[in-house]
């Protein structure tokens, strides 16, 4: 039997001979890595971890270099092809091996350069082999004569290499019956391999993305694996929004940057053409802390005074201590179109959100960087798993010095699907702006709430349920506004209340559905700032996400530059804008007062009039000017050309 399993085992030697080699490479470098860089790594994380994350992504990599022969095995596991088989098998392997080991070849020089291994700027300036070829002798030429030689010693011995073990493997017999029953086991381990978690969502990036430093986040996965991720990604960065209108991007730019709130703003860099100065309306001695309370899934539908049910009499109360948004609307539809506003103040698109797109990831405005910059400790805290849609690589990468997930509660009360209960979150940030204030430390926080998602899992016996049975969403939504409850009233009663400016917003509202173009009343949400010297006030204009992030600065006290379009809605002096976007699956909604306006792909403008009372959307006989719609367009396509131009954030050397 073994010597049977043995010889079964003979057709799998070039996969088990890659496997091992190539984590064996890519640990070396890793460890080469570590030599140079030994400060920063040891300040962000420990050694143990390093190794183990970065061979566990290294694991991700080779898994999906030996998936192809794997998956080709069963049409060559026979007598007349097992020549064929390891031929192919050993050909293959080299190439991926070379592959991984110029990649990581060139990473010195590109972490150097860039502070971050290989990413989508790798292949981008290929296109520019002059300019690439000239900056790498000049700046980096014993990088090049190393990486070049150690490439060719490297091909030249795998060819030795290859040529000696077809001649050795082709020579032996391998047991094909027994080849067929190993063959299950490996491909589900390959593929086990290639997740690399049980968790809801497979292995990324962002799982890696471990500490605040995003250099050290990049050296924890391999170069192969960065590269090939950023590429993947690039069919998600076509020019979305540039399907609304025929606009130039010089036009589109004039245009957004002409708003009335805008109208005294001025924006001195020609690079960066939304940066602009906002001198914050509250003149602070000491500016404020800023709290931002992301609440999943809680939107209007489940608030009372703004036409839902009667699932949030905490939020309720709330409204009588601070600013009350009565018509606020989320961007979108997902979690990440929600932070992407409230935390970029950023536009929406029909691309995935810039929380996930690769030219983000660094040098992508937050409200996190303009705090951290001016001092303050800037933290995410979430009670989940923080690698779930890169949201630990994109904060880490823009601003955010702690990242703070499910890892990090110790002995929590409840433990679902998606993490610790919105009472263990909110315990975590009462402990933390506590620590804060003893240490007189200025302090950002977004915490991001998780227990309002399906399944609808919380602690039992903490609310009395809506209805049953008990895990729906009104009863989910009840308890996260349960915990939000117990949280202020906490909060209330602390030393860091008068230093702290709080700001609670639904993300989204749940399940978005409808017949029309876009279902406007699924994307109106609550939303409240309060705490410090805050006074209680409704604002019944039409606001947006992205209205938040400078509303906030200002309240604070904070003068800042920033890229945002939206509205300092603390100031006095100019109208409100009185509008709100968003993105629906392929349509683009602008509300201005009670006029909806969607634009669909094909360029056609379809014009409503919205009754907020009845959630309805009529017809509208008012024509629309030319000048409407080329605005309307231009801030539909916006998101397109800040993104594509790398222009959304405030450069280092501003006065």
């Amino acid at each position: 039997m073994l010597k049977a399993l043995k010889s079964g085992a003979t057709s799998y030697y070039p996969v088990f001979m890659f496997t091992v080699s190539s984590l064996i490479m890519l640990s070396l470098f890793r460890l080469g890595y570590f030599i140079l860089f030994d400060e920063r790594i040891l300040a962000a994380t420990d050694l143990p971890n390093y190794f183990l994350l970065g061979i566990r992504a290294d694991i991700i990599q080779v898994g999906y270099f030996t998936l192809i022969p794997l998956l080709l095995f069963p049409l060559l596991n026979s007598s007349r092809f097992h020549h064929t088989w390891v031929r192919f098998s050993l050909l293959w392997f080299a190439f991926c091996f070379s592959v991984m080991l110029f990649m990581e070849v060139s990473t010195p020089a590109f972490l150097l350069q860039y502070d971050s291994r290989p990413n989508r700027l790798f292949f981008e300036y290929l296109l520019y082999p002059k300019e690439v070829i000239g900056t790498l002798w000049q700046g980096f030429r014993g990088w090049l004569l190393i990486g070049g030689i150690t490439l060719t010693i490297t091909i030249y011995s795998l060819t030795i290499v290859t040529k000696h073990l077809s001649h050795h493997l082709r020579a032996r017999t391998p047991h094909h019956g027994v080849a067929w029953l190993l063959w299950p086991f490996i491909v589900v381990i390959t593929l086990f391999g290639i997740r690399s978690t049980l968790a809801h969502r497979p292995a990324n990036p962002a799982f890696f993305a471990v500490t605040s430093d995003a250099m050290v986040n990049s050296l924890l996965i391999n170069s192969s694996y960065s590269v090939a991720y950023a590429a993947y990604n690039l069919k998600h960065e076509a020019k979305a929004n540039r399907v609304y209108g025929d606009l130039s991007d010089e036009k589109v730019i004039q245009i957004i940057t002409s708003e009335p709130h805008l109208q005294h703003a001025q924006f001195p860099l020609k690079d960066y053409p939304t940066v602009h100065f906002q001198p914050a309306t509250s003149q602070r001695e000491q500016p404020l802390n800023i709290v931002i309370i992301l609440e999943e899934s809680l939107g209007a539908t489940f608030v009372e005074s703004l036409g839902g049910i009667a699932a949030t009499p905490n939020l309720e109360q709330l409204k009588q201590h601070g600013w009350w948004f009565e018509n606020l609307y989320a961007t979108g539809i997902r979690s990440v179109r929600g932070i992407e506003a409230v935390v970029s103040g950023f536009l929406p698109s029909r691309a995935r959100s810039t929380v996930k797109l690769s030219n983000s990831q660094r040098y992508f405005y937050t409200i996190a960087d303009t705090l951290k910059r001016e001092g303050y400790h800037t933290e995410f805290i979430y009670g989940g798993e923080a690698h779930f849609d890169n949201m630990a690589a994109f904060f880490s990468g823009n601003g955010f010095s702690t990242i703070i997930d499910q890892d990090d509660f110790e002995n929590p009360l409840f433990v679902g699907s998606w993490g610790v209960s919105d009472q263990d979150l909110f315990k975590k940030l009462h402990e933390r702006l506590n620590a804060a204030e003893q240490r007189h430390e200025p302090t950002f926080t977004l915490a991001f709430s998780s227990s309002n998602h399906e399944p609808f899992e919380f602690p039992d016996g903490e609310i009395g349920p809506l209805e049953q049975p008990q895990h729906t969403v009104n009863n989910a939504v009840k308890y996260a506004d349960h915990a939000l409850g117990e949280f202020f009233s906490q909060a209330m009663q602390s030393n860091y209340w008068q230093n702290t400016l709080f700001l609670v917003v639904a993300d989204h509202d749940t399940r978005v559905y409808g017949d029309e173009l876009i279902p406007l009343s699924k994307f109106h949400i609550p939303g409240v700032i309060l705490g410090a010297d805050i006074s209680p006030h409704k604002i019944t204009a039409v606001a947006s996400q992205i209205d938040l992030a400078p509303t906030l600065l200002s309240l604070a006290g904070v003068s800042a530059y920033l890229p945002t379009l939206g509205q300092d809605l603390s100031r006095s002096d100019i109208a409100p804008a009185n509008r709100a976007m968003m993105q629906f699956g392929d349509n683009f909604g602008w509300l201005e007062g009670k006029d909806f306006t969607v634009l669909t792909t094909d360029k056609e403008t379809h014009e409503f009039v919205y009754d907020r009372a009845k959630k309805r959307q009529l017809p509208s006989n008012k024509p629309l000017s030319p000048k409407r719609i080329e605005r309307i367009q231009a801030h539909a396509m916006a998101s397109s050309v800040l993104y594509e131009k790398r222009v959304y954030y405030v450069p280092k050397a501003m006065p």
